[in-house]
């Protein structure tokens, strides 16, 4: 069975390590804030100008101006910091932050993606990806495998217009953890219930497939 929204930004939220410094992009990696796992402390940054940035917000909690970069109303942990976007863009060009967790329309086999524009269709823009890609030093994706008809979004080479050029380190979707390296996707979790067979289908990109790819877990 595919992963919901939440059960990636939950496989997302295994990855980060303590003391990490981390960006969540717009869509499901903001989902992350929910699911760090207890015994580690994770910064939160948010490119409009926090540091800092704690879950989603209960009913009671709600400050209509304490937002992160999708302007989503988020809450502050303990110890946060507030300053211009100006500083907040200083310290991802300037290479403080250990994760950044991206949405991508595309994302190929030498670690490039697309995650900016669809030729004649509105869509939010650049923000700023652009200087996430370029300035953090370890990147994960997430999106979906494949697109609304099929089509696989994980490709030999990206058809939209680059955000980032050989960036990417894994991408998690809805079917699959892949971590890219030496110019292929290596498959190393697959989606419970989810054959390795439909992860092949959908992936147009190189693929290697190591004999036992375990399932995903979310503990």
């Amino acid at each position: 069975m595919a992963l919901s929204r939440e059960q990636i930004a939950k496989r997302v939220a295994m990855e980060l390590q303590d003391g990490y410094y981390v960006n969540l992009g717009i869509g499901i990696p903001t989902l992350v804030a929910n699911y760090i796992p207890d015994g580690i402390e994770v910064i939160l940054q948010s490119e409009n100008g926090l540091l800092g940035m704690g879950p989603y917000p209960s009913a009671d909690q709600v400050d209509a101006d304490m937002i992160n970069a999708g302007k989503e109303t988020v809450t502050a942990a303990t110890g946060a910091a507030i300053f211009s976007s100006a500083e907040s863009f200083a310290m991802i060009r300037g290479g403080h932050v250990d994760l950044t967790v991206l949405g991508a329309f595309e994302v190929d086999q030498n670690g490039n993606i697309a995650s900016w524009m669809i030729p004649k269709k509105l869509v939010k823009g650049m923000g700023g990806a652009m200087d996430l890609v370029a300035g953090a030093k370890n990147i994960i994706c997430t999106m979906t495998h494949a697109n609304k008809h099929g089509e696989s979004k994980l490709l030999t080479e990206c058809s939209l217009p680059l955000t980032g050029v050989g960036c990417i380190n894994k991408v998690i979707t809805d079917l699959a953890l892949l971590e890219i390296k030496d110019g292929a996707f290596h498959l190393l979790e697959r989606a419970p219930g989810v054959s390795v067979d439909e992860i092949i289908a959908k992936t147009q990109g190189k693929l290697i497939v190591s004999e036992d790819v375990p399932e995903m877990t979310f503990s």
